[in-house]
């Protein structure tokens, strides 16, 4: 997993509440249990006048042109700015795959729904909570300033403006811990790889019978 300590750059916004994860990655392409590859479909259905399926090059698919993610301002965005109740609906954690496989590290709203919430987590993405009238001010501010950037500083808790106005968030400690140092469920336990083997040890001594091979 990508650790995740300052990050400054391109804030793109989803201007509308309750986007659930139906929005942001549509069931047709929930097939690949892979972390990668989804990127070109999150918010297929808003960003293509067509209807995606799997496996299917989008390079000539028709673009909605009205779309944030297919506007020359907002290329490259790597923080995603959104309204209340963001991830709401199911609980695939292909959501927040496809978000960070199109290059979001961070995303701020008022509030998310709590599975999507914690799958943010555990896939090196940050779903940032501010109140609704910081991000009114932030919406405000990315409209009337094109390449606006954020920078989400976060050993400090702060979310930077460019014109030096800082936003505390709060984040739970064991979470911060984990994504600074890039720490998925699987590298968490491969931490106690000698407590586990000296276990292992152990058992194999006390019950060697449980550790022999089937024989026929």
């Amino acid at each position: 997993m990508k650790s995740f300590n300052r990050v400054t750059g391109i804030a793109a916004p989803m201007d509308r509440a309750n986007v659930d994860t139906d929005m942001i990655i549509p069931k047709q392409f929930l097939k690949s249990i892979k972390r990668t590859g989804f990127g070109k479909n999150l918010f297929d259905e808003l960003r293509y006048l067509d209807e995606g399926q799997p496996d299917q090059e989008c390079t000539g698919r028709p673009l909605n042109q009205e779309f944030a993610l297919n506007q020359a301002r907002y290329q490259g965005a790597s923080v995603l700015l959104a309204r209340k109740n963001f991830g709401c609906g199911s609980s695939r954690e292909h959501a927040p795959w496809a978000l960070d496989d199109y290059g979001f590290r961070c995303v701020i709203a008022p509030s998310f729904a709590d599975i999507f919430y914690n799958n943010c987590f555990k896939n090196g993405l940050l779903p940032l909570v501010l109140s609704e009238a910081e991000v009114d001010q932030l919406f405000s501010e990315l409209y009337a300033n094109e390449g606006y950037e954020l920078t989400i500083d976060l050993p400090s808790q702060k979310v930077l403006t460019p014109s030096g106005a800082a936003f505390s968030f709060e984040v739970d400690e064991f979470r911060k811990h984990c994504l600074l140092n890039g720490l998925d469920d699987i590298a968490l336990t491969l931490e106690q790889a000698d407590a586990i083997n000296a276990y292992e040890s152990k058992q194999r001594e006390s019950a060697p019978w449980l550790f022999d091979a089937v024989k026929n």
